[in-house]
């Protein structure tokens, strides 16, 4: 979601190469241009102005470091700006220290709570916490439905309650229910999905200040929709006032949004971003790392971030394997890579992944085509591949014209697209019995993949 303004960013830098000091006026026109860059990403103009004169304050005046260009001085500049604005650290999930640990899910209707509030029962899950989800919006029709499937979906516990009247009363006496079922059943964390509106009034605000009040809630979250940009942060900051928030989970963060939320969010709220959701299944939150995302505002990429998702869904006993079949020669076959797309599928779509990767170096101009990227086209290549026998997927070069016709019926594509997955096949076995001959780097960048 920051492309737009990582190039904005990477024009302002270019008018400082070649000085040797940054002043007020060779300092002036990148500054213009940053102001109009982050305005165009819908961040708050009150933001804007203050991150603007810190930079200034800091950057006039100041003797280029023989290390670093006036471009590069200007960066780490506005890095430490940025990282500041966002806050330093990686904010923590606040537990009770007498369990359970109640999480009040607020924001407005439309915005993703149900479905983030079970993705923040699954990663508790994944941390070894036993999470107990209750939905108290008693008004729109099959909200507490839809809680119920999604926590059927990831096997997390859900307290139900019987059927209820719409009104205040039943939404306390829910909460009370679902307070001492948690006790009861051993749950350490209470999740509670609330009702929301389109827009704020007095009701919502008095049945959420009730239920703060009842439940004594350890995190009040904040869901916004970070697609709505300043709508989202203004709503933010008339929750934090009636509220007190102690947190904000950003969802649709893997969309085209500007990211002008994730900027001035923190900044006006006082509350840190604790999540961002980063797709639409129930494993896509990602506690919020600052500076990370100011690495990738910059066009530094995510790496950390890539790598612990790696080392979440792949299976590293058996990438090691597949490596050293591959390196030691012709090991590496169609099964193989079969393998290693369906291990790749479950870090998360390409599109994610090639956005956490630098804009710089060998990765240069990927970021430009993630767009492009079709998804779909690695399901068809699993189907391809599918379609082969063991012999042939093992076996690659007994794959004639008959076969491969055999193989497109099979998997419902065409001869075109199977020639294609094998002239892939051919690149990359290439390009591993190379590896030792030259830059993986230059090779990676070297190399295409129509229709990938």
């Amino acid at each position: 979601m920051f492309e737009n303004l990582s190039e904005k960013l990477q024009r302002a830098f270019k008018t400082l190469r070649g000085q040797a000091v940054l002043t007020e006026e060779n300092i002036g026109e990148a500054l213009r241009e940053l102001r109009l860059a982050l305005l165009e990403a819908d961040v708050n103009f009150k933001v804007v102005k203050e991150l603007i004169d810190h930079i200034q304050a800091k950057a006039v005046g100041q003797q280029v470091a023989t290390s670093l260009s006036p471009g590069e001085q200007v960066i780490k500049i506005v890095r430490d700006e940025l990282v500041a604005t966002l806050g330093t650290d990686t904010a923590r999930v606040k537990f009770a220290s007498q369990p359970p640990t109640v999480i009040l899910m607020a924001g407005l209707q439309g915005s993703g709570k149900t479905t983030t509030s079970g993705k923040l029962a699954n990663w508790l899950k994944n941390g070894g916490h036993r999470p107990l989800l209750v939905s108290v919006d008693v008004y729109r029709p099959a909200a507490r439905e839809q809680l119920k499937v999604v926590a059927h979906a990831i096997k997390a516990n859900i307290y139900e309650g019987s059927n209820v009247e719409a009104n205040t009363a039943t939404v306390e006496r829910l909460a009370k229910e679902a307070k001492r079922e948690a006790m009861i059943s051993g749950s350490d964390v209470l999740i509670v999905d609330t009702a929301g509106r389109l827009h704020i009034d007095d009701q919502l605000m008095d049945e959420m200040q009730s239920l703060k009040k009842i439940l004594n809630p350890s995190e009040i979250l904040f869901v916004a929709d970070a697609m709505t940009g300043q709508d989202a942060v203004r709503s933010a900051d008339e929750f934090h006032k009636k509220l007190s928030l102690t947190g904000v989970v950003l969802t649709k963060m893997d969309g085209d949004a500007r990211g002008g939320a994730a900027l001035s969010i923190r900044q006006v709220t006082g509350q840190p971003i604790k999540f961002i959701g980063v797709g639409e299944k129930y494993d896509a939150l990602e506690p919020f790392h600052p500076d990370r995302i100011v690495s990738r505002i910059l066009g530094m990429g995510d790496i950390l971030s890539l790598i612990e998702r790696a080392e979440q869904n792949v299976d590293k006993k058996k990438a090691q394997e597949m490596a050293s079949r591959a390196l030691s020669g012709d090991g590496f076959s169609l099964e193989d890579f079969r393998d290693q797309l369906q291990q790749v599928k479950k870090m998360g779509s390409i599109k994610n992944i090639m956005g956490m990767l630098p804009s710089i170096g060998p990765f240069a101009g990927m970021q430009k085509h993630a767009d492009k990227v079709d998804e779909k086209q690695i399901g068809r290549i699993e189907a391809i591949i599918s379609s082969m026998t063991a012999h042939e997927r093992h076996h690659h070069e007994v794959i004639n014209g008959s076969r491969r016709k055999r193989i497109a019926r099979g998997s419902g594509t065409s001869v075109q697209e199977v020639n294609n997955l094998l002239r892939q096949y051919a690149q990359m076995r290439k390009m591993f019995k190379d590896m030792g001959k030259a830059s993986f780097g230059r090779k990676l960048a070297g190399m295409k993949f129509p229709g990938m």
